[in-house]
């Protein structure tokens, strides 16, 4: 895969991360996601490929969609697939909070894994642990290893858990195993990275959530050379059944190469201020956005800090 597509595909989360940003606060979900949508599917579609969206984002905005199995960009150069979301945590952008981000990943085509489930209990962990977690054993288990390789004491890490009503027995569990907490209302994409990033104060993420911000995560991770898996969690007989189509067992464990297979970029920008990317500061000539851009191949991160001037490109 061209190197050179890592620069190009950020501008398209730079341009999502401006346009939702502008509605920070405005308490509008639905506007904050179309304006994203907007801006990413026009970047993008001024890029040299041919990619398709293996994930994606529902709904139809002014005509414009990024939803699965569309095709995007301008229809020549490499043969892509692009897993997107314009707005990961549009709840948090809308009342002003922590960690929103517009994120990518692109991949050569036949790398990116559909999820067949909405949901999936996942695992997360930075370089150190990769190889010494295992979803399928206890929060404790997990915590009393993870302490062990970074040698420290299980009351000295931090976990990441999604704040939600059915992780009420994981959060019993951690707390009772003595390692802190840190619950998120959304954006458990961000907090799979911040495992990754030595001084985030972030050292595993638990718990189950949306399958396609799953892969993301994966994605992210594998260009970290971090560790992640996944299991698979159907809320319905009609995911049961998609799964079975599509010959996956009940309790498969995938790991990051079995979601992301191959080269990866991935591509994240700051839209509101997080655990280790700022969010897009307006200014009187337009705006300052803080980026990461990095590549599975070459394991190659990149900090970009952009400015934008307003009048020298099309407003957001």
């Amino acid at each position: 895969m061209d190197r050179n597509l890592a620069i190009e595909f950020v501008r398209a989360t730079e341009a999502a991360a401006m346009a939702s940003a502008r509605l920070m606060g405005r308490g509008d979900e639905r506007a904050a996601m179309a304006e994203s949508i907007l801006a990413m599917r026009s970047m993008i579609d001024s890029i040299e490929c041919r990619a398709k969206v293996i994930i994606g984002e529902k709904g139809l905005f002014d005509g414009v969609s990024l939803e699965e199995g569309i095709e995007v960009g301008r229809g020549e150069g490499p043969e892509l697939e692009i897993a997107l979301n314009p707005l990961e945590g549009a709840r948090v952008c809308s009342t002003g909070g922590y960690n929103a981000l517009s994120l990518l990943a692109i991949a050569e085509k036949g790398s990116i894994f559909r999820p067949p489930a909405v949901y999936m209990d996942k695992i997360g962990v930075g370089p150190d642990a990769r190889d010494v977690v295992d979803i399928r054993e206890t929060p404790k288990e997990n915590l009393t290893r993870l302490a062990e390789i970074k040698k420290c004491r299980v009351r000295d890490l931090t976990c990441v858990i999604l704040n939600r009503p059915r992780h009420v027995n994981l959060i019993r569990e951690v707390r009772e195993a003595g390692a802190r907490i840190t619950l998120i209302s959304d954006g458990d994409v961000a907090g799979a990275i911040s495992t990754c990033m030595p001084d985030s104060g972030i050292d595993i993420i638990f718990g189950e959530g949306g399958a396609a911000e799953g892969v993301m995560a994966a994605a992210a991770i594998k260009c970290m050379g971090g560790g992640f898996q996944g299991i698979f969690r159907p809320k319905n007989k009609a995911e049961e059944k998609l799964l079975l189509a599509r010959d996956i067992a009940p309790e498969r464990v995938f790991d990051t190469e079995d979601l992301v297979d191959g080269d990866i970029v991935f591509a994240a920008t700051g839209v509101t201020n997080g655990s280790f990317l700022n969010g897009v500061l307006f200014k009187p000539w337009g705006a300052v956005t803080h980026s990461i851009v990095m590549r599975s191949q070459s394991g190659t991160l990149r900090h970009i800090k952009a400015e934008h001037h307003f009048d020298r490109k099309p407003r957001y």
